[in-house]
């Protein structure tokens, strides 16, 4: 992986959805560099960056090209990381972590395929240093396979966090975790960790909460392979996820605000627009039953600059003031691939 965080300067202008259009190249500079397989990015509320590393640290950047040396936090001898999909994957501040000093990550932990756990900890007196001994365990699933992990946690704009899970490795599925309402793994779920006396406990307002079946109540929705990167817009609070791909497409979802009634996102009975090529479509719906894509790149068609995609890694909506061409676009782009496409919900994709 690139050892140099890159800051992204997003330059195309609007267009509409027909087509992947190709426009002047994205400008590229360093903004930071010494850093080891950084895999995610967060911001606490001030001018600060935290970088995660998989290994199993957070850096923080202060300003451009300036790396504080001393990690914010340092649990890699907590952190299985022996595969390229597991790790330190996920950061969540809380959204009043200023004042409360609370924030929340996903690693695996223990040994071979090893568990998912969602932690809580705390910073200490010192605003660029956690204390390591605070963590409280939040949530832990074991993992089946080692790959497929997720990873990605965000607090959404109702206050609760999301954890984002993937179908827990493999290939096509076996467990068939992603029409499975009764475990996390395939989706996403949805808890309270307002009170800092216990872990958490089930908003009224999940789908399955207070359900005499045996589903999970923190579930809030499935149907995922791996939402590796899965983002809410700060304006709308839409939801925004890039879903792994299998061996023939990925795709882009979408999910409106306030909506808590669990989208199925259609994994392992979709990939793309389609249904899952090599994979039986007994216990499968049609295409109704899912949540379409509103996107979705062919792993064959390199029509996106000569590059074939084979990972998507979903973004952000881009809600700032320095570029107005791109407000209200998701920018988004592909392991392989390498371009940075550009959208609005309904329009034309641009790359960048």
């Amino acid at each position: 992986m690139n050892r140099a965080l890159l800051l992204f300067l997003m330059l195309a202008p609007w267009a509409s959805f027909a087509q992947v259009i190709n426009k002047p190249k994205l400008a590229l500079r360093n903004w930071a560099t010494g850093l080891s397989e950084p895999v995610a990015l967060a911001n606490c509320g001030d001018d600060r960056m935290f970088v995660v590393q998989r290994a199993g640290s957070i850096k923080i950047i202060s300003d451009s090209m300036t790396v504080v040396q001393r990690p914010f936090l340092n649990i890699t001898s907590q952190v299985n990381s022996g595969q390229n999909e597991q790790g330190l994957l996920g950061l969540a501040f809380e959204p009043n972590y200023l004042e409360s000093g609370y924030f929340y990550v996903y690693y695996i932990s223990g040994t071979g395929t090893g568990t998912s756990r969602v932690s809580r900890f705390q910073v200490s007196n010192d605003p660029d240093s956690a204390d390591a001994a605070s963590e409280t365990i939040i949530y832990e699933w074991p993992q089946p396979y080692w790959n497929h992990n997720g990873g990605d946690i965000h607090f959404g704009p109702d206050g609760y966090l999301y954890v984002g899970f993937g179908d827990g490795g493999s290939g096509n599925d076996p467990e068939q975790n992603g029409q499975d309402y009764t475990e996390p793994l395939g989706g996403m779920i949805r808890i309270d960790v307002s009170d800092h006396d216990t872990t958490y406990t089930i908003p009224e307002s999940n789908p399955f909460f207070g359900s005499a079946s045996d589903t999970l109540p923190e579930v809030w929705a499935t149907g995922l392979r791996n939402p590796w990167r899965w983002s809410f817009d700060r304006s709308t609070g839409d939801l925004w996820v890039g879903d792994v791909g299998q061996n023939a497409w990925e795709e882009v979802d979408f999910w409106p605000a306030g909506d808590n009634s669990c989208p199925n996102f259609g994994w392992r009975c979709r990939e793309g627009f389609v249904a899952t090529p090599g994979v039986s479509q007994s216990n499968c719906g049609g295409a109704a039953a899912y949540v379409a894509p509103v996107a979705a790149f062919d792993h064959v068609a390199a029509d996106q600059g000569g590059q074939a995609w084979c990972s998507v890694i979903g973004g952000y909506v881009y809600r700032g003031n320095w570029y107005p061409h791109h407000a209200g676009r998701y920018i988004f782009t592909d392991y392989c691939a390498g371009d940075f496409l550009t959208f609005g919900q309904g329009s034309d994709v641009d790359t960048m």
